[in-house]
């Protein structure tokens, strides 16, 4: 299992713009219905960085993630938005309570 968190920021003039793109990702998520993935994405206060937080049961739904015309969509500009280039970590789950913001 991998777990991910990825971490941006946007020119402010390109905040809409990416979002809109990241939406468009979730709307393929919806309708492909990935097994194994479980996927975020948040603003932060500052209105202009942006995390994602995904876990991937195996590297094929890494695969499918990556595949998707949206996401190829979302990435491949990426650095042209961005004021922060995005930082990728893995991350431990160290805690976790009733996590999910759906």
């Amino acid at each position: 299992m991998k777990k991910v968190l990825v971490r941006y920021r946007i020119k402010a003039n390109k905040v809409a713009e990416n979002e809109q793109l990241v939406k468009e990702v979730y709307k393929q998520l919806h309708e492909k219905q990935i097994e194994g993935l479980r996927y975020t994405t948040v603003k932060l206060e500052d209105g202009v960085t942006f995390v994602h937080i995904a876990h991937h049961e195996n590297e094929q739904v890494s695969k499918e993630l990556g595949s998707l015309p949206a996401f190829k969509k979302f990435t491949e500009n990426i650095n042209d938005r961005c004021d922060e280039l995005p930082l990728v970590s893995s991350v431990s789950i160290i805690g976790s309570y009733n996590f999910t913001w759906d």
